[in-house]
């Protein structure tokens, strides 16, 4: 570690101070992210993925958060393959999986996820005969309206179908719950000018179209007590929209994340596709920088760790600069489960490289 270009250990340190808040504490600021991996059986987790998760919880991770797990509404789920939370055998199989994580310092969380209109219509989801839904009927990639807009009745049936999915988190021993807010998905289709055409008291203005987002947060609030941590994932790009804005300015962006601050959010997990990139022209703020500042909120980055050029040093100087306080990683971890041991000893140049070959397989 003598050349110019190589880590040295104190570059780094801060990635591995704990983190503490009044609800949860962790042991470092590493997350792992929530991937979408498709390997439960009918919906059901398996032992291979209570293996998968244990890994990664023994290398230095504080937090994973887990692959999305799709709520109890018929129309939830995009397909077989992911895993759900409700019914008898997928609480079990998730049980186990928190058990396993807990064997070691990390902590882990449930993402909670309605896909909304990102669900096919060719017979492959379960139920096939249920519809997607939406606020407006309308599929986030196209662009096309589809299916007839969510009554008013099916909104609070998806919004209680979150609140028992964390009433489930907690019973079953999790640290906490993420809300899938983000990539296009149910509620980000609410957030989203494009998907959320509606003229009722969920759609138009942004303190309309945060209605349901805030709804959902204030029902698992209500599902989970004040002591259980309720984290929400946000972002500005869709699959399929990679330019999207739910936010064009700062001041749009506290439209949205200062509401479900005050309903009940603890810590806001910010996906971008670079973490380092500046969200907002005219400011070297990154968007979980800005959530922060608007918020008072701890916030989550992520974004192309260990993957794109940008080095270590500037990740933990950012995180110094309290532009995030923790810091999440997706296929670097898929690609090598001892990522951050490996960091922490300053064996950077052991640590496997990802390749689309590791989304085939849960290593």
């Amino acid at each position: 570690m003598k050349n110019g270009t190589a880590l040295a250990l104190r570059d780094i340190e801060i990635l591995f101070r704990p983190f503490i808040h009044r609800k949860i504490e962790l042991t470092s600021r590493l997350v792992m992210a929530p991937m979408t991996r498709h390997f439960a059986t009918d919906g059901i987790p398996t032992p291979e993925m209570a293996r998968y998760y244990r890994r990664r919880a023994e290398h230095e991770l504080g937090l994973i958060i887990t692959e999305g797990t799709t709520i109890d509404d018929p129309a939830s789920a995009a397909d077989c393959d992911t895993p759900r939370f409700f019914g008898g055998a997928a609480l079990r199989g998730w049980k186990h999986i928190c058990r396993s994580v807990h064997a070691t310092n990390c902590k882990i969380i449930p993402q909670l996820w309605h896909v909304g209109m990102a669900r096919p219509t060719d017979g492959s989801a379960p139920n096939p005969q249920e519809p997607p839904v939406g606020p407006s009927g309308i599929d986030p990639v196209s662009l096309q309206q589809t299916a007839a807009p969510m009554s008013r009745g099916r909104i609070h049936e998806i919004v209680d179908s979150f609140a028992r999915a964390a009433a489930n988190a907690r019973r079953l021993g999790f640290d906490g719950v993420e809300l899938q807010g983000a990539h296009g998905y149910l509620i980000d289709q609410f957030l989203w000018s494009a998907t959320n055409h509606r003229t009722d008291e969920y759609g138009g203005d942004l303190p309309r179209r945060v209605r349901f987002a805030r709804e959902v947060v204030q029902a698992v609030r209500k599902a989970v007590g004040s002591r259980f941590p309720i984290l929400f994932r946000l972002s500005q790009w869709k699959i399929g929209q990679y330019d999207a804005r739910i936010a064009h300015s700062p001041d749009e962006l506290a439209e949205i994340v200062q509401p479900l601050s005050e309903a009940g959010v603890d810590i806001f997990d910010c996906s971008t596709q670079l973490y380092n990139q500046p969200e907002f022209e005219g400011s070297p703020r990154t968007l979980a920088g800005w959530v922060r500042f608007l918020t008072g909120r701890p916030v989550i980055s992520v974004g192309a760790v260990g993957l794109q050029p940008a080095p270590l040093r500037q990740l933990a100087h950012m995180l110094s600069a309290n532009d995030f306080d923790l810091i999440a990683l997706g296929r670097a971890l898929l690609a090598d489960y001892a990522w951050g041991s490996k960091i922490r000893r300053g064996q950077d140049n052991t640590r496997a490289r990802f390749t689309p070959r590791d989304l085939g397989h849960l290593l």
